[in-house]
């Protein structure tokens, strides 16, 4: 019997790593007439995401703590700092994604990489080129997760391709206003109220290896900031201790209105001149809100590679 290959997400799993990985295994599955590719992750799902799997009644992927001697395709990453822990011993089978490329492997493998919104538009779009029937749940779960990456369509991420796949998606999955059903969501999402400020911290969150050392960017989503207001000291000491804990030069997190179109930026870091450089503002006691940032991936990563290289 042939072996298993693992679809997995990054760490962290958010919403569109773990859809990609359920869909694109189900997608690979039907196209080779087989059962091989499994869904995985590398870690238990945010509160959205079950929320979603729940609603459509989608069985959770398999968990994956080492991915050694395995063989993986990963979706929604090619940062091995992002990847499943044993990576650097997986034997990698293909990539997916809709990040910057930062990803080196001796051997030659498929890798797709497209500058949109979420990686399951990428995945949708596959299916579609090659006429693979998307049922209703499938395209529920692929819609779900372009809404949270474009941020509803708000974000600098998303692209005309983008809300091309929405549409189609959300006709297969028969929501009437895709508008509605994502600001759903987001209410679910930044729901906070029974999480602990580390839960916050990490709920979505991303490293990132930079020549001054390794760094750490959370994002929560929200649609009244007002809930975090008085939550904010207690984040910061999270992030002081996350920091310390793990060997980070700075760990950030942003909370972002999705309504208002900005973000909430607390800051824990040694170096506050050069955050503050990398963010164009003044930080008030390790915070500052930025008005008009809300991409994580177009807006804030980028500039701290060109700050901290």
């Amino acid at each position: 019997m042939s072996e298993q290959i693992y679809v997995i997400g990054h760490k962290s799993p958010d919403l569109d790593s773990v859809a990609a990985a359920i869909s694109y295994a189900n997608l690979k599955n039907k196209l080779e007439n087989s059962d091989l590719y499994i869904p995985a992750i590398p870690g238990e799902v945010n509160k959205e995401t079950q929320f979603i799997l729940d609603k459509f009644k989608i069985n959770k992927p398999s968990l994956l703590l080492d991915a050694s001697a395995k063989k993986i395709i990963q979706v929604d990453h090619n940062e091995f700092s992002q990847a499943v822990s044993g990576i650097e011993n997986a034997k990698i089978i293909e990539v997916l994604d809709h990040h910057k490329v930062v990803f080196n492997y001796s051997d030659p493998i498929s890798f797709l990489v497209k500058p949109w919104g979420s990686v399951c538009s990428i995945i949708a779009h596959e299916y579609f080129t090659n006429n693979v029937q998307i049922e209703s749940e499938m395209a529920s779960l692929m819609l779900s997760a372009i809404l949270v990456d474009t941020v509803i369509t708000k974000s600098p991420t998303c692209t005309q391709r983008d809300i091309e796949i929405i549409e189609k998606l959300a006709n297969i999955a028969k929501i009437e206003d895709w508008k509605v059903f994502g600001m759903e969501i987001f209410k679910v999402r930044s729901s906070v109220s029974e999480l602990s400020d580390r839960e916050i911290v990490k709920s979505d969150f991303k490293d990132f290896e930079l020549r001054l050392g390794k760094f750490g960017i959370g994002q929560v989503e929200t649609v009244n900031l007002v809930e975090f207001e008085n939550r904010q000291d207690g984040l910061l000491k999270e992030l002081d201790r996350v920091r310390q804990e793990s060997g980070y030069h700075s760990v950030i997190l942003f909370i972002t209105d999705i309504i208002k179109e900005g973000s909430l930026f607390l800051v824990s870091t040694s170096v506050t001149e050069k955050i503050e450089e990398a963010l164009g503002a003044k930080l008030e006691n390790n915070r500052v809100y930025i008005n008009g940032i809300i991409s994580r991936k177009k807006q804030v990563a980028p500039k701290f590679s060109e700050i901290f290289g």
